[in-house]
């Protein structure tokens, strides 16, 4: 069907084209006889914009002066040299190291970066170091007991007395606290062959020290790899205040 001539008759004009470069365009974009952009311009410039910025994020070229290479160091947050970077340690077994500081500043680290390098060292690698060294020391232990007991089996057999020892004798935990070391399992042979003091299954007295503040005792290292005497009399004396006796 025919457009309907009335209603195209009532449409509004366009208005005509302006043929003024608007104030915010450049006159290099900018026809004037057509009164347009110049796309084709536009994006020329985009792309070359582009290209440069790119080039100034990468490092400097092997043949660039001093002065080109401080300007992109100074660019990117580098320091001029190691000495430059600030680092705030997370842990005491963590802080900046000059060789490592280094090969990061030759490979162009940041500030931030470097940084960021430090904080994640102390927070994903110190507590797997930890537990490395906690099961080699483990692993040591197991072996001097191995020995004690006269061999692999031996040892299996003393190890299923005594557990079945503990659970029929000692208060709850303190079996799982003791067998954590050597010397707690040989102090629970001990224990079973009544060497030493036994501890019977009562309700511990009120001024009783905490069972987790023990455990903690046992792990730390004075107790079970220096075996400082003051250590392991917290130790002893707490076990036996736990239990009573």
């Amino acid at each position: 069907m025919p457009d309907n001539l009335l209603d195209t008759a009532l449409v509004p004009a366009a208005p005509p084209a302006s043929s003024s470069r608007p104030a915010e365009v450049p006159e290099k974009f900018w026809d004037a006889e057509r009164g347009e952009l110049r796309v084709e311009a536009l994006l020329k410039s985009y792309r070359e914009l582009e290209r440069r910025l790119s080039q100034r994020a990468a490092p400097p070229a092997p043949e660039a002066d001093e002065e080109e290479r401080r300007r992109w160091r100074e660019m990117m947050g580098i320091p001029d040299s190691p000495d430059g970077y600030d680092v705030t340690p997370k842990h005491e077994l963590c802080g900046p190291d000059p060789e490592i500081n280094q090969r990061l500043h030759e490979a162009g680290f940041s500030c931030a970066q470097v940084q960021l390098l430090y904080d994640l060292a102390a927070e994903r690698l110190l507590p797997l170091v930890a537990e490395a060294a906690q099961q080699f020391e483990a692993d040591r232990q197991a072996e001097k007991l191995r020995a004690h007991f006269g061999g692999e089996e031996r040892f299996r057999r003393v190890a299923a007395q005594l557990k079945a020892w503990g659970q029929a004798n000692l208060p709850p935990g303190v079996l799982d606290a003791l067998s954590t070391t050597e010397e707690g399992v040989l102090a629970l042979e001990r224990m079973m062959r009544g060497d030493e003091p036994r501890m019977e299954r009562e309700t511990a007295p009120p001024e009783a020290l905490d069972e987790g503040e023990l455990r903690r005792l046992m792990r730390d290292p004075r107790y079970w790899r220096t075996r400082e005497p003051e250590i392991v009399k917290r130790v002893t004396e707490g076990f036996r205040k736990l239990v009573g006796g």
